[in-house]
């Protein structure tokens, strides 16, 4: 089950992930804690380890941020991209989810679609 999808933004890319804020029920976040760290397996079965954040007052508005940036570097995302997260239902690894990359697809400079693609082995 998908928890979320989103095409990645320019902060996305080069800063932090914003996670809809009705996907905050998903992550561990309880009482004064307004961060945990949580791990998410890879198409590649790589395991990651993301922190998601939010502000103490006002907008609770999550993101995503230990972590992020290397898994962006490491699959070399850019703006457009799409990540989508989903529950993982497998055991042994330690991570509750799973994340899956679609890399946008050009033709003469605009955006034509969206192709899964695998780190190689």
């Amino acid at each position: 089950m998908a928890i979320f999808a989103k095409c990645l933004s320019k902060t996305d890319v080069g800063k932090r992930l914003s996670v809809p804020s009705k996907s905050l029920k998903y992550f561990p976040l309880s009482g004064e804690h307004h961060a945990v760290d949580f791990k998410v397996k890879d198409e590649n079965g790589r395991v990651w380890t993301f922190r998601c954040y939010t502000r103490k007052k006002k907008h609770l508005k999550p993101v995503l941020t230990k972590g992020w940036r290397e898994f962006v570097c490491t699959r070399k995302l850019e703006i457009g991209d799409k990540v989508e997260f989903c529950r993982n239902a497998e055991e042994g690894t330690g991570a509750r989810y799973r994340i899956k990359v679609k890399k946008v697809v050009r033709v003469f400079g605009a955006a034509f679609g969206h192709v899964t693609i695998g780190l190689p082995d």
